[in-house]
């Protein structure tokens, strides 16, 4: 694992920034950043997040104890983020 920003899904839309600093802290990670993705129009969770970490070891120990990981009454998906490519569904200028 190369980077250390992982990608943080199927969140139940209550959760706080504070919420995945400390579910993350858990694992032992140091979190550099959170960003927890909201709709413009309403301002409510999307019930994804992208946290940095401070090493590629954190992110990597955080992936193997937290994906699956139940929160609230969800399994949340822990994985390491993708960069930001034309995939499908990304709008092309």
């Amino acid at each position: 694992m190369a980077g250390t920003k992982l990608f943080v899904g199927n969140l139940p839309y209550s959760t706080t920034e504070l919420d995945l600093r400390e579910l993350l802290g858990r694992s032992g990670a140091t979190v550099a950043s959170v960003r927890l993705v909201t709709d413009l129009d309403t301002g409510r969770s999307r019930g994804y997040a992208f946290v940095e970490l401070s090493t590629a070891e954190e992110a990597a120990r955080a992936v193997r104890e937290l994906d699956g990981f139940h929160l609230d009454g969800r399994n949340i998906v822990v994985n390491e983020a993708r960069s930001r490519g034309a995939g499908p569904g990304r709008r092309r200028p």
